[in-house]
């Protein structure tokens, strides 16, 4: 059997040979339908907010979704991994623009001691190495530290941090759907199967133990962990899990069979059952003003409970993209509720102040640097405003489907 770095090699070599005629498909409008606001501004916004790894990553993810949606994993022409331009990728000139290649858990950028957050840039990455194998090279560098070096949980979850064992929801994003997709680009069907394995080795540690007659029983736990443990329900933390499981779903789905033979319908069965979990609780939490809470269950007066445009924004991208993905499971309710955060993203908060802010930043926001903060954050979150972009290609690309309307 041909291992796994040879493939790729073969493919590369392959592929190279004809990469100058590779068309780049890309939306010809990308903002064909008004969501109630400034899309376009906050677009824009989005790009240029972000300066750590994982807002790069994020908004990697953004731009590829937005601008060239059919080479993403929710996209029709997603695998075999495509030869592109970078210059004809606003995703791509963007990665290569804002990856530093390092070694082990620094392979794509500075994760200041996270194991996941500069995996996030590494579905970037792999499109560049089909052009450049110096992002190949970052490429293996992530995957070769998470999955061979970083530290583990007692059950075999892979650590959020490179000094301790600790699992973050946050991580669920970042390192998951990269591995996802390094292990279909490379035909590697146990990696892939182990993907899915760590979503469910991270299910198992951070979902929270509530009865099943508390609406918002699902939901996950923030962190578990010597250093920074929270057991609060984060409304980011539950967006960052389920949106990163609703990637690797698409991913699996869109494998060839080659790579997922014997197992695929399992994989998706759980996946999907493991989003619905966490969408149905968001569903059921306690809204304000239209919105989720910083902390979802949080009605007490510690100041966490604020509405919160980043968790609203993402779990709703989940909702819509999931309701294309997987409809019979999925149906209108999901999709009305996901339309109700996206109105009220165009409208005026308690205050009076516009959601969407005449130069496209999107408030208030929970603080990206410190989620017990309690202050409602406008000076534009880099994760919130790549939120709302994520989930207006998940509405526009749900209206494409037929699945959505666009009243």
């Amino acid at each position: 059997m041909l291992s796994s770095t040879l493939v790729t090699l073969l493919l590369l070599s392959l592929g190279r040979a004809d990469a100058s005629s590779q068309s780049t498909p890309s939306n010809a409008d990308p903002f064909p339908y008004d969501p109630g606001f400034d899309i376009e501004a906050v677009a824009a916004t989005a790009k240029a907010l972000p300066s750590h790894s994982w807002e790069f990553g994020t908004a990697t993810e953004a731009l590829l979704e937005l601008y060239n949606s059919s080479y993403s994993v929710f996209g029709s022409a997603t695998f075999p991994v495509p030869f592109l331009v970078p210059q004809g990728v606003p995703s791509l000139a963007y990665a290569a623009d804002v990856i530093v290649l390092g070694t082990g858990a620094n392979g794509l950028s500075d994760g200041d001691g996270a194991v996941g957050d500069p995996a996030s840039l590494g579905v970037g990455a792999v499109m560049l190495g089909k052009t450049n194998e110096s992002f190949t090279s970052g490429a293996y560098e992530e995957f070769a530290y998470i999955t061979g070096q970083a530290p583990r949980w007692y059950n075999g979850a892979i650590s959020q941090r490179t000094d301790v064992p600790e699992l973050w929801a946050d991580w669920m994003y970042m390192a998951p759907p990269f591995l996802a997709y390094y292990a279909v680009d490379t035909y590697n069907v146990s990696l892939l199967r182990s993907v899915v394995d760590q979503c469910g080795l991270y299910r198992q540690a951070l979902k929270s133990n509530l009865t099943t007659d508390v609406p918002y029983d699902g939901l996950w736990e923030h962190i578990v962990g010597p250093q920074s443990a929270d057991f609060g329900l984060w409304g980011t933390g539950n967006g960052w899990a389920s949106a990163g499981m609703t990637r690797v779903l698409a991913t699996v789905m869109n494998a060839p069979d080659s790579v997922t033979h014997g197992w695929k319908d399992q994989a998706v069965n759980n996946l999907t059952s493991w989003i619905e979990e966490i969408v149905h609780g968001a569903m059921g939490a306690p809204m304000v003003d239209g919105l989720l809470r910083n902390y979802l269950n949080d009605t007490s007066s510690d100041g966490l409970g604020f509405g919160d445009i980043s968790s609203s924004s993402l779990i709703a991208s989940v909702a819509y993209r999931i309701a294309v993905l997987q409809p019979r499971t999925f149906g209108s309710s999901y999709i009305q509720w996901a339309e109700g955060i996206r109105t009220t993203l165009g409208g005026n908060d308690s205050a009076g102040n516009p959601h969407v802010t005449s130069n496209g930043t999107v408030t208030p926001a929970v603080n990206p640097l410190n989620w017990f903060d309690t202050t409602p954050y406008t000076a534009g979150s880099p994760e919130g405003n790549n939120f709302v972009v994520l989930m207006y290609t998940a509405w526009r690309d749900c209206i494409i489907a037929g699945v959505c309307s666009q009243s």
